[in-house]
């Protein structure tokens, strides 16, 4: 036994011809612009303001990029006398000279990713051989390599 539903506009007269509906009527948008208190619509601010916005639009200046003091890709390791005072050390709450975190002054790291934070330049450092997850550390604690090859310390 087969069951099939069929509306009718006949059968249902309330319901509402969208295809009508949208070829009869259209929808108009009033454009809205923000104005300061204490301003006052007038013609002659209405001209200024298009004025404002033409010549503002006219010339958008792009956002400076960072100038940042590390490159992706560069070698880097950390200095271990200031890491080992700074807020990250204290952070992880190790106990003093733990000897876990050796592979960072020794071991080359290289930089991901640099951003420019409130609390200043880090760089994102993955070790390379050592299966841990990168870190983001501050620039100022580490120290530029300037070749690939590098001896264990």
């Amino acid at each position: 036994m087969a069951f099939s539903a069929t509306l009718s506009y006949t059968t249902f007269p309330s319901l509402p011809r969208f295809p009508q509906i949208l070829r009869t009527k259209r929808v108009h948008f009033r454009l809205i612009r923000a104005a300061q208190s204490g301003e006052s619509e007038t013609p002659e601010s209405k001209s200024e303001g298009s004025s404002k916005a033409q010549s503002a639009s006219a010339s958008p200046k792009p956002p400076k990029k960072p100038v940042y003091s590390l490159k992706k890709g560069q070698i880097v390791r950390v200095d271990k006398e200031k890491y080992l005072n700074s807020i990250n050390y204290l952070s992880v709450g190790h106990p003093p000279y733990y000897k876990g975190l050796d592979y960072i002054y020794e071991d080359r790291g290289e930089v991901l990713d640099m951003r420019i934070f409130e609390t200043g330049e880090y760089a994102l450092i993955a070790w390379v051989g050592i299966p841990t997850a990168p870190a983001w550390l501050p620039t100022y604690m580490l120290i530029k390599s300037e070749k690939l090859d590098y001896e264990r310390l």
